[in-house]
């Protein structure tokens, strides 16, 4: 059995609308260390990021305490805006996107959620524990694929929230879902 951890990454720099791949601000930088002195003892273990910055920032934490370099997965990355939003209005689309299911947003955003789970299933096969730093939605689109649950917004994760889920004979299985928080999508 392969044990999968789910971090959301940090809290970011700028907002969804205003910079397309943010770092981490201070606070986001705190958190990432708080997640890193929790999860240290349980490893070493392979770290995989979403290649945008705030992830690759949350999991360099981790990466550096165990000495081990993060891979990148794009298949764990941030959900797509539609093409043609302007950034200024990416973060409307989402809260709307977010109030319903991956079959109303479309085969596009169907084939996303699919793709977080072909990614992380590749993770899980090579039969070694991960830690995965990844994004809200995409977290969320693990959980509802776990659950068969087609809503794109199951649970309010908190940055560096940790979910953790297994993989055993091909399935998935949700173990612990991260800590939750009133979320403000910027």
């Amino acid at each position: 059995m392969t044990r999968l951890y789910l971090v959301r990454h940090g809290r970011a720099a700028a907002g969804w609308n205003t910079d397309p791949d943010p770092g981490l601000d201070a606070r986001g930088r705190e958190q990432a260390a708080m997640m890193a002195a929790r999860l240290v003892p349980l490893g070493p273990m392979d770290v995989v990021s979403s290649p945008l910055l705030r992830c690759q920032q949350t999991a360099a934490a981790l990466a550096a305490e165990w000495n081990v370099v993060a891979r990148i997965e794009p298949g764990v990355a941030e959900i797509p805006s539609p093409e043609g939003v302007p950034m200024a209005d990416r973060t409307e689309w989402l809260r709307v996107a977010m109030a319903g299911t991956w079959t109303q947003l479309g085969e596009r955003y169907v084939a996303f959620r699919d793709g977080v789970m072909e990614a992380l299933t590749n993770i899980a096969i090579s039969g070694r524990d991960a830690v995965v730093t990844s994004h809200f939605v995409a977290i969320n689109a693990a959980i509802g694929a776990i659950l068969g649950d087609d809503r794109l917004l199951l649970r309010s994760l908190d940055n560096c929230s940790v979910t953790i889920v297994t993989f055993d004979r091909g399935l998935f299985q949700l173990v612990e879902t991260g800590e939750e928080a009133d979320t403000l999508i910027r």
